[in-house]
């Protein structure tokens, strides 16, 4: 068990790269390990987060970015801190840098998201997962597209670059920031990767031999 406040992981990256794949891998590894963890997602399954899924192909831009914002403050508040509070690893499939890039791709500029987050309770690690833009294309393609960004042909690339951008911007917030090419790994690979990655000397003191990669400088 993890002694104290738990750590809070997010998952970000372009849609088709493997995010709820690996937020189970990463959910196995870490209770491996001995560590508890919780799972969550964005938009909640809360009143608000089904709200927001129900009518994402209608409601659009700034209105949309205020619904996502506020069922992440209240996600903070109801679910996040009591169990970081816990003790418990909190890892979540979507959050602010999904906001960051998503909501840009809908035409609210940077400064206004920044300024409607700015409150929110920030990462101990975000994860920035990404690909080539034609594999993630090939991925959509292969299951249907899920909402209406998946409708056009170009949004991976741009997906991929404003996750980029994204990556420097929570960097420069002093948010610990680690990218994982999915492209070539399994979803094990990345999930050791993540974990090892997590700043908490007693979880990575917890991994087995056979479950740490080697690491890079």
């Amino acid at each position: 068990m993890t002694a104290g406040r738990g750590r809070f992981i997010t998952l970000d990256g372009p849609s088709g790269v493997g995010k709820s794949t690996t937020v189970q891998a990463l959910h196995d590894e870490l209770t491996a390990r001995g560590i508890p963890v919780r799972r969550t997602v964005e938009p909640t399954t809360s009143e608000l987060g089904r709200f927001i899924r129900a009518h994402f192909s209608h409601i659009r831009g700034h209105a949309l970015a205020c619904l996502v914002a506020a069922d992440r403050y209240e996600h903070v508040e109801h679910e996040i801190e009591p169990r970081l509070r816990a003790g418990e690893t909190v890892v979540t499939d979507r959050y602010l840098a999904s906001t960051l890039v998503m909501q840009q791709l809908d035409g609210v500029p940077l400064a206004f998201l920044l300024a409607l987050n700015a409150h929110v309770l920030m990462p101990d690690l975000a994860v920035i997962l990404t690909a080539e833009p034609g594999l993630i294309a090939e991925r959509i393609a292969s299951r249907g597209p899920h909402n209406r960004f998946h409708r056009d042909p170009t949004a991976p690339g741009r997906e991929v670059v404003l996750y980029e951008q994204t990556a420097r911007t929570l960097m420069t917030a002093d948010v610990k920031v680690l990218v994982v090419d999915t492209g070539e790994a399994t979803p094990t690979e990345v999930a050791a990767t993540i974990a090892d990655a997590i700043p908490d000397s007693s979880i990575a003191s917890a991994a087995t031999p056979q479950s740490t990669p080697s690491q890079g400088p």
